[in-house]
């Protein structure tokens, strides 16, 4: 599509069920009541001239270059603040308004520099936009009310500048930073000529201030005061493409605004239904990374891992692949063989890795980093509801009364997704916070939780039964929608069992660490505030009781009748961006897409008659069981798509390991991550920017990714797999994605109404998309539950295996940071690394003390399964005898010290609790110094700077 600026109707519609009819330039105008004036006209037709409102922001009125006049109304009234009402007659342009329009104009240029009409932001800045649009072409009083700007460019922000001297203090940078993303980092400063915006009062740039970098502000300011670097670098857009980001499971889409094949920046797009017009720092500027030059573009090989690395052809390196994989598959039996799919990648590419290793490795050795990290949300929601994933959509958090969040640290991992259930708790809803750390969410100066329940790591199912032994006990539970719901027997057994003293707040207090009154106050609290939504993310999937802990929360859930309508339900936060479609497309060893194990016959039939070839009724090998078999010497090849196992997966050592003994290691990525360390084959990917395709977000939209620039390395994912399929005698001819989307239509009950045009037209539908459900399911479970009856599970607390004691006395838990993703191979490679360049341990003030430590101090960090060492941050967001890092650097590698403990289900890893034992330290470890020697050697010969290195 060609580049064109979003529209903006002014102030957003008042949803009303009444409707009014007015006279609008002479055009008769029918709008909901509550309309206002300004956008009941821009919907007939019309525009009027307008600074201060925009359509994701709260009327303002305070630019009065709106005016209007009304019949039989006194005055001018702003159009952005003014509702019509029946029988209103109202005049857009009259000489009157252009007068006083082109007055209002005059003082704000003369407030402005001399080169408005000449600066950067030509063509692109509202203000030049609004005064041709009232004719302005002189000013008559100079422009001394520029002349007190003699503040400097804030350059501080690496991805935009703020010129204070272009700045009209219209506000809308304040209000969005306010009403958007609810940090409240800007404000205005001053009085009269004087005013100016202000990155905090306490702050002299916009780094050192509370601002979050999620470009809100540049895409409210009308002028170029707040302007992208790149836009400065670059030039001005001429095209845009509307895609899908490929950070976190929000799934926010973007216009990509191209000049010629360069990226000029990536803005939110209003229409997109899971972000509504926002974005975060990742999504709206850490893209560099795609044309970093670390990333590798020519395909290579080598015979053993102790061998430098050999560039080639595609033919050569796919030839050599195959040639390896065909003749493991012949001496040792195609179960030898597996595969990894990715979270990162389409879900059209992750069906074709799936394919591949079933249909041409003979084998169901298949599995995917969304089993690490969330296959208990399958497991649990499919057990209790009958289908493994959430139940809303985002937009439902704005009708929800109490939000209960539960391991998760949605302002990090999520933001986008924070930000509208901050503004929904800023307009009154309550909030209860279930972490071991006080999280934003717990901390912020703008919105308090009114129950955090620090528990202490590994005991969530504890938690949760006591809340459930309040509600059942004081007769909170809603047993109209149990039993009209839900199976009234199997309820009956599991309130019986919450309901056993030994599960009383005040008994478990000595297991969970928390106060009872407050487990009591916060199951109150949810049970009967209304409508009540649960949020959840890793900290509850990645537990030996993940499967335990998701049930758990469902049956809450039930019991309190919170299932089935908007504002409600369990919504499980997905760490990566398609970590949804890498389920749904059958990336587990035991399921084809559509969660149908592969013992069904008629599911197979289904595969079989498309593919043409048998399918193996016996799930494969996860993970950890690959590796364990390559260790025994039966795995001996595996293909891996976008996934560094070797810095995500638990217990580093045990990865290595089952690694260096294959013989076919072929990792298909953008850079040499870690993993690659043990390749034999390296086979270059391309991104999100680089591909058509889909991605399936949190609340199950399937969601276009369109292609930006065509792909540096030459070929999309899809068709990289597809060669390799071909290499090893497979008649694949796929000519684009949309293809194997409606392959996956065809195999997919959840996906037979998904189609390609469907997505252009609609812009998005949330699965299951069938007969049943032609539009799509936006909520879940709304007439009753996918399984029938909703089926409440007992679910008894067993504690970890993972104990403390006097050598490791400490629990170590880890998570994200807002700046970085997942292992960092993105954003570390890009601006980001200004704000997070180092994982960093949190420790209280009692154990730092303990230990001699300070902030900023090294440390050494060891566990049963390892050790490392990392700098110290003394906070008091953990609790005594809690520690918390983050896994974003390799330089680091917290997981040298995570331990092979997993779901008891899922196999899903134990990564939020570890025992350990903190010392102090000289710096880092010898390993680490040896990799940062290694890595700095390796960008040396490549002519490649230092941006990844740790700051000093």
């Amino acid at each position: 599509m060609g580049y064109e600026r979003q529209t903006d109707l002014g102030t957003p519609l008042v949803a009303s069920d009444t409707q009014v009819t007015c006279l609008i330039d002479g055009r008769t105008v029918t709008v909901p009541a509550g309309t206002t004036v300004m956008r009941a006209a821009a919907l007939a037709g019309g525009s009027i001239p307008k600074l201060c409102a925009t359509d994701n922001l709260k009327q303002f009125g305070s630019c009065r270059l709106c005016l209007v006049e009304i019949d039989g109304m006194r005055g001018t009234p702003a159009s952005c603040t003014t509702p019509v009402a029946e029988g209103m007659t109202v005049h857009t342009q009259t000489p009157r308004l252009e007068k006083l329009r082109r007055g209002v104009m005059e003082l704000y240029i003369s407030d402005h520099p001399l080169d408005c009409l000449t600066c950067s932001a030509n063509n692109d800045c509202e203000l030049q936009d609004q005064a041709a649009a009232v004719g302005l072409r002189d000013v008559r009083y100079g422009y001394e009310g520029a002349n007190h700007l003699e503040a400097p460019v804030d350059t501080s922000n690496p991805y935009f500048d703020f010129d204070p001297a272009k700045c009209i203090t219209c506000s809308r940078c304040v209000r969005a930073c306010d009403e958007v993303q609810g940090t409240l980092a800007l404000t205005i400063d001053g009085r009269g000529f004087a005013s100016k915006v202000s990155a905090g009062l306490a702050s002299d740039s916009f780094l050192s201030s509370e601002c979050v970098s999620c470009g809100a502000c540049v895409q409210a300011c009308p002028t170029a005061s707040l302007q992208e670097k790149t836009v400065k670098a670059i030039g001005k857009p001429e095209r845009s493409v509307v895609t899908t980001c490929a950070y976190c499971g929000v799934g926010c889409t973007f216009r990509a605004e191209m000049r010629g094949e360069q990226l000029v920046r990536m803005v939110p797009w209003k229409d997109g239904k899971a972000n509504r017009g926002h974005s975060c720092v990742k999504g709206r500027f850490a893209w560099g990374y795609a044309q970093h030059q670390e990333r590798i573009l020519k395909p290579m090989i080598r015979e053993t891992i102790d061998q430098p690395w050999r560039e080639v052809s595609w033919d050569e390196a796919l030839g050599y692949a195959a040639a390896r994989l065909n003749a493991i598959r012949d001496t040792y039996g195609r179960n030898a063989l597996g595969g990894i799919t990715s979270s990162r990648c389409t879900n059209e590419e992750t069906f074709l890795v799936q394919k591949l290793i079933r249909a041409g490795f003979g084998t169901n050795n298949v599995d995917t980093c969304a089993r690490v990290c969330h296959s208990p949300t399958g497991y649990g929601l499919k057990t209790t509801f009958g289908t493994s994933a959430g139940t809303q959509d985002f937009d439902s958090v704005e009708h929800s009364d109490v939000i209960l969040v539960i391991g998760a640290n949605p302002t990090d991992g999520h933001p986008v997704f924070a930000s509208r259930m901050k503004k929904r708790l800023r307009a009154g809803a309550r909030l209860i916070v279930i972490d071991p750390r006080r999280t934003d969410l717990v901390r912020s100066p703008h919105i308090a939780a009114d129950y955090h329940l620090p528990l202490r790591p590994g005991t969530n199912v504890a938690i949760l039964t006591a809340i459930a032994h309040v509600i059942v006990t004081e007769g909170l539970a809603d047993e109209a929608f149990i039993r009209e719901r839900c199976d009234w027997d199997e309820y009956s057994h599991w309130a019986e069992f919450v309901a056993e003293e030994r599960h009383s707040p005040e008994f478990l207090a000595a297991v969970n660490g928390v106060d009872a009154e407050t487990v009591r106050g916060a199951a109150r609290l949810f049970a009967t505030g209304g409508n009540g939504a649960i949020y959840y993310g890793l900290g509850v999937t990645e537990h030996s009781q993940g499967s335990s802990t998701v049930m758990a929360i469902a049956n809450l859930a039930m019991a309190t009748g919170n299932i089935g309508r908007s504002g409600v339900g369990v919504n499980p936060l997905r760490g990566q961006n398609n970590v949804q479609g890498a389920c749904d497309m059958g990336s587990f060893p035991h399921e084809l897409s559509g969660y149908r194990h592969v013992s069904d016959p008629a599911a197979r039939a289904l595969f079989e008659a498309e593919w043409g070839v048998a399918i193996d009724p016996e799930p494969g090998l996860r993970i950890p069981n690959m590796l364990d078999a390559a260790t025994d010497g039966t795995f001996k090849a595996i293909y891996i798509q976008g996934e560094d196992i070797l810095q995500s997966d638990p217990d580093t050592h045990h990865v290595a390991a089952g690694l260096a003994a294959m013989d076919c290691v072929i990792v298909h990525d953008l850079f040499l991550n870690e993993t690659a360390n043990y390749a034999h084959v390296f086979l270059p990917g391309s991104t999100f920017l680089e591909k058509n395709g889909t991605f399936t977000n949190a609340e199950r939209r399937i969601q276009p990714v369109r292609k930006v620039m065509e792909p540096l390395n030459g070929l999309e994912d899809w068709q990289v797999t597809q060669e390799l399929a071909r290499a090893i005698g497979l008649g694949w001819n796929y000519t684009h994605p949309s293809e194997i989307m409606d392959e996956i239509a065809r195999l997919t009950p959840s996906f037979s109404g998904v189609n390609y045009d469907r997505l252009d037209a609609e812009g998005s539908l949330q699965w299951p998309v069938n007969e049943a459900a032609p539009d799509g399911s936006p909520i879940m479970h709304v007439d009753g539950f996918v399984r029938g009856k909703g089926r409440f599970v007992v679910t008894d607390y067993v504690p970890t295996d993972e104990r403390t004691g006097p050598r490791f006395p400490l629990l170590l838990t880890t998570g994200r940071t807002l700046s970085q993703y997942n292992v960092g191979a993105q954003t570390r490679r890009t601006a980001n690394t200004v704000w997070h360049r180092e994982d960093l341990l949190e420790m209280h003030p009692v154990d730092a003390e303990n230990r001699g430590l300070g902030t900023g101090d090294w440390a050494r960090l060891a566990s049963r399964s390892g050790e490392t060492t990392l700098r110290v941050v003394v906070t008091d967001r953990v609790a005594p005898g809690v520690v918390y890092t983050t896994f974003h650097h390799p330089a680091t590698q917290a997981n040298v010290v995570t331990t092979d403990f997993s779901d008891w289900a899922t196999n899903c890893p134990e990564y939020k609790v570890t025992a350990v034992q903190v010392a102090p330290s000289n710096g880092p470890s010898d390993w680490q110094e040896a990799y940062e020697a290694q890595a700095t050697h390796s960008r040396r010969i490549a002519g490649q700077d230092s941006a990844m290195e740790p700051a000093e």
